[in-house]
C-alpha cells in the first residue's frame, strides 16, 4: 500500500514533466500562431463591428459594416466574382500546365536540365518586375507580341486594356511563372516506382492507361497539395493585378497618387485590393475587416471541401 502511495505522485510528476517538455517544443509554433493568426483574427472580428478610421477611438456600430458590405457596396460583387474566377481558372490551368510540363521533362531523353532551368527561371523573377515585363510585352501599341501576331495575320487583342482579356492576361502571367509547380510535380513523378510501369507494360497498358492507373494514384496527394495551396494563394491575389492595372492605365504613379484599382472597368479588381482600398485609402477599417472575414470564410469553405476524401482526388487509403 505504501508503494502505491509513493508511486502515484512520482507518476504524476513524470507526466507533468512530459507535458511541459512537449509544450516547450510546441511553444515556438504556439507563439507564432497566437501572434500572427489568433490575435489578428480576433482583432478583425472585433473591428468588423466598429466604426474606426485609424485616428479616433473605435465606436460600436453593430451590424452596420456588414450590411454596408453585403448589401450596399457596389464593388463587392465584381471583386468577389473576379477573385472566384481567378481561383477556378488560374488554379486549374496552373495545375494542368505544371503537371504537363513535369511529365514532358521527365520523359525526354536529352536536354532535360536545360528545359527544367528554362521553365523554372521565370518563377524566380519578383512579382512586380515580372508583371511590368509582361505588360510591356502585351502592350497593344508598342508590345512585340501584338506585332508578331499582326505579321502572321492574327487580330491581336488589347490584353490588359480590354476588360474581356484582362483576367486571361493575368492567367498567362501566372502560367509563365509555373516553375514552382513544375518542380513539385517532377519530384512526385520521379518518385513513382518504375516496377509498376514495367508491370503495366507487361500487361499491354498504353501511355494513357499507365497514367490513369499507375501515375495518377501515386501523385494525387501532391495534386491535392497544389490545388489547396493554389486556392489559398489566389484568394490573396493582389500584387500582379494591381501593378498590371496601374501600368496598363497609363497613369503616372508618384508620391501621393491614389488610383482606383481594377483597371479596366474593375475587371482586375480582387477582394484583397478592395480590402486595401477601404482600409488604407478610405480609412474604413470596419468594412475592410468585414471583407477580410468574408474572404477568410470562403477560403476555409473551399479548402474544407477540397480536403474531403469524396472530393475525388484522394482515395480512402490516403
Amino acid at each position: 500500500m505504501a508503494t502505491m502511495t509513493t508511486t502515484a505522485p512520482a507518476l504524476r510528476r513524470k507526466r507533468l514533466r512530459e507535458r511541459l517538455r512537449t509544450l516547450g517544443f510546441l511553444s515556438p509554433w504556439l507563439v507564432g500562431f497566437t501572434v500572427f493568426f489568433g490575435y489578428p483574427l480576433v482583432a478583425t472580428v472585433y473591428f468588423s463591428f466598429m466604426h474606426y478610421n485609424q485616428i479616433k477611438a473605435p465606436t460600436f456600430v453593430g451590424l452596420r459594416n456588414w450590411r454596408y458590405v453585403l448589401e450596399q457596396m457596389p464593388l463587392f460583387g465584381p471583386a468577389l466574382w473576379n477573385t472566384l474566377w481567378l481561383v477556378v481558372v488560374m488554379v486549374a490551368l496552373r495545375v494542368v500546365f505544371g503537371l504537363g510540363i513535369g511529365l514532358l521533362i521527365t520523359r525526354i531523353k536529352s536536354g532535360a536540365g536545360f528545359f527544367r532551368t528554362a521553365f523554372y527561371l521565370p518563377y524566380l523573377a519578383p512579382p512586380v518586375a515580372a508583371t511590368v515585363a509582361f505588360v510591356f510585352l502585351l502592350n497593344p501599341g508598342t508590345g512585340p507580341v501584338n506585332d508578331i501576331l499582326g505579321k502572321v495575320g492574327i487580330d491581336a487583342p488589347n490584353w490588359f486594356n480590354d476588360p474581356a482579356w484582362a483576367k486571361p492576361s493575368l492567367v498567362l502571367l501566372s502560367l509563365w511563372g509555373i516553375g514552382d509547380l513544375m518542380v513539385i510535380f517532377m519530384a512526385a513523378l520521379l518518385d513513382v516506382p518504375k516496377e509498376q510501369y514495367e508491370a503495366a507494360e507487361l500487361d499491354g497498358a498504353g501511355a494513357f492507361t499507365k497514367f490513369r492507373y499507375v501515375t495518377w494514384p501515386s501523385i494525387t496527394p501532391i495534386v491535392m497539395f497544389a490545388v489547396v495551396t493554389g486556392v489559398v494563394q489566389t484568394m490573396q491575389y493582389y500584387t500582379q493585378a494591381l501593378v498590371a492595372g496601374k501600368l496598363a492605365s497609363g497613369v503616372s504613379i508618384g508620391p501621393g497618387t491614389v488610383i482606383e484599382p481594377g483597371y479596366p472597368d474593375h475587371s482586375t479588381l480582387t477582394v484583397p485590393q478592395l480590402v486595401y482600398s477601404l482600409g488604407f485609402q478610405n480609412f474604413n477599417t470596419g468594412a475592410a475587416c468585414v471583407l477580410s472575414l468574408v474572404l477568410f470564410a470562403i477560403a476555409m469553405a473551399v479548402t474544407t471541401l477540397l480536403m474531403r476524401r469524396r472530393a475525388g482526388l484522394l482515395s480512402a487509403d490516403d
